[in-house]
């Protein structure tokens, strides 16, 4: 029997060769259908063996037609179930978070998902409004990410942040023009990264429940870096702790 289609709301598409081979490689991915070209389904055949899938072999302009005009499909598409994921009072208490204020490019997530997964992050925590709907997009720039860090939307991240702050994390935004350096301001223990949206920056409500607000120190005359670099500078740092 063909596997049943999931509705918008229940199904995830996962395009591109890392991102499909590393969801055939997470046993908590549930995966309802692959279509793939016949050469990627000859070199997936192992994982495709080991989870009992029967591929759909089509033509390529056929994955684009699932996937969308235009998409670098590279010849794999995956209709999966959304992985489940927990409440942040059920997240470790000793880990490294990183969150997100309303950050929407779905390239810029999926790039911050791939650094989080490179720096062993616990979670990428979003807001559930303002953030990337494009699952296929992120899954995609992640390069596999998403199947090894928690990406968690919350309704209201200044309560998130301040729920973090009393299990004790330590919460640390991001701004160009913070209070301090970066180095200076990433205390020992379990942290949470907050950075916000590229012009915007961090909202009103989300700095107030900052421990602290610290900048990147950089040596050149340009301030502001693109928020999933900023990132990648951030967690280089937070590792060095």
């Amino acid at each position: 029997m063909a596997a049943r289609t999931l509705s918008p709301h229940e199904q995830e598409l996962i395009y591109g060769s890392h991102a499909v081979a590393a969801a055939l490689a997470n046993p908590a991915r549930r995966i309802r259908r692959l279509w793939a070209t016949r050469n990627v389904a000859d070199r997936f055949a192992g994982p495709i063996a080991e989870r009992a899938i029967r591929p759909e072999i089509v033509e390529a302009r056929a994955l684009e037609r699932i996937a969308g005009a235009g998409v670098v499909h590279q010849g794999a598409v995956l209709e999966a179930a959304p992985l489940p994921q927990p409440d942040i009072a059920d997240l470790p208490g000793d880990g490294l978070l990183v969150l997100l204020d309303q950050v929407t490019d779905p390239h810029n997530v999926g790039a911050i998902l791939r650094v989080c997964a490179a720096f062993g992050v616990t979670a990428l925590i979003t807001t559930a409004r303002h953030s990337p709907s494009a699952t296929g997009v992120v899954a995609k720039t992640a390069s596999g990410g998403l199947e090894h860090v928690h990406y968690i939307k919350v309704t209201n991240l200044a309560r998130a942040l301040s729920e973090l702050k009393d299990r004790g994390f330590a919460v640390v935004g991001l701004d160009s023009d913070g209070d301090s350096v970066l180095e200076e301001a990433v205390p020992p223990g379990p942290l949470a990264l907050v950075l916000g949206a590229e012009g915007k920056g961090l909202r009103r409500l989300t700095r107030e429940r900052c421990d602290t607000v610290a900048r990147i120190a950089l040596p050149g005359p340009i301030a502001s870096l693109n928020v999933s670099t900023a990132a990648t500078l951030a967690l280089h740092i937070a590792s060095k702790r």
